[in-house]
């Protein structure tokens, strides 16, 4: 072919199938002499996007008895019998397998699809079912073999000496604790960092946004946690805490003065530098913030101390957040590891929030704690290079067949970041 089309901001993957039409003349033969022509090249003019629909197909697992007929003449011997076994389903006595479980929680949970709205789409394929259904299976296949993922990964988590932790709200219908479904919930999220090995984040459900809530998730933790200057964050044993320089520059930015655009002005020369420190080691990072960093923190520490700033102004506030934050500000100082601000967690928590705007509420208890389990899972899947639908597929298929309960080590093996997952399911 002597023409490739150049690739527009909408082409299609490399590695995708190609179909190709060949149009050739209805006549060959040459209008002036009569003679038979021959083919002198070909044009590409146009490539299409075809899509073909995806097909609902009933699976039925039979299995087939056998019987040894010699044996069973034998007045003396029982006739021995050997039958098929099928591989164990995700949920048992359901219609759903693994292929239909994924792709349920796959649009739920990737493509922020509420289940109510999944009913006709699955009508359309040619399965009958409601969003009744559909949450129920949701919650099952979460507890049952998705949880033991996320308890695996939340033990790896707790020896990580740095996380970030940020917290946004949510809405429980029925609450155990006997308050309103219109009373807030919340949901935290924990992640670690990329210089500790595979980025984990994990969600979790609350009826509260209590100190107690994070005590019981990191329980035994010691370490340093990366956060907003939300009270709950602070004076916990064996916890460090460094805040976020983020939220500082946003309470200088509400001061419409030029104090305020001082104290921006002091933030925005740390992010300057953190630009140029960003691809360094944290041996190599924590050296040049203690040259380059370390004056700008101090100075900016000292000119807020020494400036009169009171009242409940704008500028008091932001003043007043700077200093109460002091040593937490300048813990990024010590530890190269440890990032300026909360924006991975924060970053992190943005599909619960997204989630939020479509799913709206979460009825159960069981439910928003299903959601926080399938949150963490394709966010995990996701900063490990996973295809979340083939990774839940795989998940759904292999391990109602292993021992997971009985040989929990088995589950390092599934793993988003192991040698398996990622020959089978990477993107």
């Amino acid at each position: 072919m002597d023409q490739k089309l150049k690739k527009r901001n909408d082409s299609l993957h490399d590695d995708i199938e190609v179909e190709a039409f060949h149009y050739h003349p209805e006549n060959t033969q040459c209008g002036c002499c009569q003679g038979q022509m021959i083919e002198i090249g070909s044009t590409i003019v146009r490539e299409e996007a075809e899509f073909i629909p995806a097909k609902m197909m009933k699976v039925q697992h039979i299995e087939h008895a056998y019987e040894c007929k010699n044996c069973k003449g034998d007045a003396f011997q029982k006739a021995q019998i050997k039958r098929g076994k099928a591989p164990q389903p995700p949920i048992q006595r359901s219609i759903a397998s693994p292929s239909v479980l994924a792709k349920v929680i796959y649009d739920k949970f990737s493509q922020y699809l509420p289940l109510y709205r999944q009913v006709k789409e699955w009508d359309r394929y040619g399965l009958n079912t409601n969003d009744k259904n559909l949450s129920n299976w949701v919650i099952r296949a979460s507890h049952d073999w998705l949880l033991p993922i996320y308890e695996r990964m939340k033990y790896l988590m707790m020896t990580k000496s740095i996380l970030h932790v940020d917290e946004t709200y949510g809405q429980i219908i029925n609450r155990s604790d006997g308050k309103s479904g219109q009373t807030n919930a919340y949901n935290w999220v924990y992640r670690s960092v990329p210089s500790q090995g595979p980025t984990m984040t994990l969600f979790q459900s609350s009826l509260s946004r209590a100190r107690s809530v994070l005590e019981s998730f990191i329980e035994g933790y010691s370490g340093t946690i990366v956060c907003d200057g939300y009270s709950a964050y602070d004076k916990l044993e064996g916890v460090t805490f460094a805040n976020c320089w983020a939220h500082v520059r946003s309470y200088w930015l509400k001061v419409d003065s030029k104090n305020g655009q001082i104290g921006v002005s002091y933030c925005d020369d740390l992010y300057r530098l953190e630009r140029k420190f960003k691809h360094l080691s944290p041996s190599k990072r924590r050296k040049k913030r203690q040259k380059y960093s370390k004056p700008i923190v101090d100075k900016f520490l000292e000119w807020v101390e020494k400036s009169p700033f009171y009242g409940k102004n704008a500028l008091a506030k932001a003043a007043e957040y700077t200093l109460n934050r002091g040593n937490g500000l300048k813990a990024f100082l010590s530890d190269g590891r440890i990032e300026i601000d909360n924006n991975p967690a924060e970053n992190a928590i943005r599909p619960s929030v997204i989630g939020r705007k479509n799913w709206l509420f979460s009825v159960s208890e069981a439910g928003a704690k299903a959601n926080a389990i399938c949150l963490s899972i394709a966010e995990t899947a996701k900063s490990n290079g996973v295809d979340f639908y083939e990774y839940l597929k795989k998940l759904l298929t292999d391990l109602p067949n292993l021992g997971i309960h009985q040989t929990p080590e088995i589950l390092d093996e599934y793993m988003p970041w192991s040698k398996i997952i990622q020959a089978e399911c990477s993107k």
